[in-house]
């Protein structure tokens, strides 16, 4: 495969997409011939910084090449990580282009205006003769299960809530509701408010309050989630601190916490597996993805894979919503089942849901339909060539996947040909990390569980 005068060689490809090229292998085949130094500095939230050092050709004839290298790592620094401002060391037409490329109006103006609100100030890309070091404040969170807790873990189609005492759910309750449907927020925050005040009917009194929502959270105060995607904009000052107000309210100032659903899911799993360094991967709606590092702390990353490029196939499938191309959400979510279906020969009536239409192939799958199959070999592979790439970033030792859409035997033919092109070939990688499916023990601890350990109880 040749992308952009790269010759990238690939030995496992997905049956029904010849044209992917994996990212990880484009940028190897790029930086065997790269050896111009050029230095990348993402800023966020508290000046904490992470810093990727990296090659370039640094001629006229490579330029697209480079700018195409660097654009796809910014991105996904930007992403794994987030940030607001971009420091670049380097070749100047190369620094140059970025800075177009990310300008307002530019190429990925979503990611700009969407960092600028996460982080509450002015996005950014910014030349300079050499980056800043790298600083991280990652913080050790959850796993605490002294006194009495609630956890409360808000879904997009209903909540559950747990009532803990020293460790041991004594209370568990699921109930339906509508909150991207919902443009009032006192609705969401009535429905939190209820919960919460049910499950401390079984609790002698409450000593900690932990949530687990979809969203991008930082100091508990929600930045960005789609639980509230019809709330207006005037009435976003709400939404920011709804879970401080709703259990301050209830319950008086105890500890809390609120942290993205994807972190509360790796958590889970480093709680059940007994051990840290856990990647959590749900696939479903889109890529939610958590991280618990080595030391067992959650590093406050943004971990928004969804957006993370992937594949550098020039003609890779579009993201409706950042409007970019070749990203996470399109290869491991119910719509990478759904775009891989027609090659499949599979015909999904166009009047079913997202939802309805992954039941289907599921469905298929569950019948042994060999064409069902070749779309989860697919899934498969597409996702042994990303965990490499995600590797390189985090280091983890675990994988857990989840979501509806490793459900079923869909889910375990994914997780077998993911093993099977790890190992032969990333041999490497493939000693070093476990992919796996949710055990029961992680099913018994359930998400809300896990959330009600996160805050810690001072003595």
């Amino acid at each position: 495969m040749n992308h952009l005068g790269i010759e990238v060689t690939v030995k496992n490809i997905p049956p029904l997409d010849p044209s992917f090229i994996p990212l990880n292998r484009f940028n190897e085949a790029f930086l065997a011939t790269a050896k111009e130094p050029f230095d990348i500095a993402v800023e966020r939230s508290g000046g904490q910084m992470a810093v990727h050092k990296t090659f370039i050709h640094g001629t006229p004839e490579r330029l697209d090449a480079d700018v195409y290298y660097i654009e796809r790592l910014v991105k996904t620094l930007l992403w794994l990580k987030g940030g607001f401002r971009v420091y670049l060391a380097g070749n100047k037409a190369v620094c140059d282009a970025i800075a177009k490329i990310y300008s307002d109006g530019g190429q990925q103006d979503f990611d700009n205006h969407f960092m600028a609100h996460v982080f509450e100030h002015p996005f950014e890309v910014v030349r300079v003769d050499a980056v800043p070091g790298e600083k991280d404040s990652s913080k050790r969170i959850g796993g605490h299960m002294d006194g009495c807790r609630i956890g409360f873990d808000a879904g997009g189609s209903d909540r559950k809530v747990s009532a803990v005492i020293d460790g041991e759910c004594v209370f568990s309750e699921e109930v339906v509701w509508f909150p991207k449907i919902n443009s009032d927020p006192d609705y969401h925050y009535a429905g939190i408010v209820s919960a919460l005040k049910s499950a401390a009917e079984h609790l002698p009194r409450v000593d900690a309050v932990g949530v687990s929502s979809a969203g991008i959270f930082i100091d508990d105060r929600t930045m960005r989630a789609s639980l509230f995607l019809q709330v207006p904009d005037e009435l976003n000052y709400k939404v920011q601190d709804i879970y401080i107000r709703a259990i301050r309210d209830t319950f008086g100032d105890v500890p809390l916490s609120v942290i993205n659903d994807g972190d509360v899911s790796a958590l889970a799993g480093t709680m059940s597996i007994g051990e840290p360094s856990v990647l959590g991967i749900a696939m479903g709606t889109s890529e939610a993805v958590g991280y618990v590092n080595a030391e067992g702390c959650i590093t406050g990353w943004l971990n928004e894979l969804a957006f993370v490029p992937v594949d550098a196939n020039p003609a890779a499938m579009v993201d409706e919503w950042s409007g970019d191309i070749g990203c996470g959400v399109k290869y491991f979510s119910q719509d990478s089942v759904i775009k891989l279906a027609p090659a499949a020969g599979i015909e999904l009536d166009e009047k079913l849901s997202p939802a309805e239409k992954l039941k289907a192939v599921q469905k298929l799958m569950e019948a042994d339909d060999p064409r069902a199959a070749k779309i989860y070999e697919s899934i498969g592979v597409y996702l042994a060539h990303a965990l490499v790439y995600y590797y390189g970033f985090y280091g983890f030792k675990h994988v857990l996947l989840l979501g509806r859409v490793m459900s079923g035997k869909g889910g375990d033919l994914i997780l077998a040909r993911c093993k099977e092109v790890l190992a032969g070939e990333y041999p490497a990688v493939a000693a070093a990390i476990r992919p796996a499916l949710p055990d029961e023990k992680f099913r018994r601890l359930g998400q809300s569980a896990a959330a009600a350990s996160l805050p810690e109880i001072a003595r």
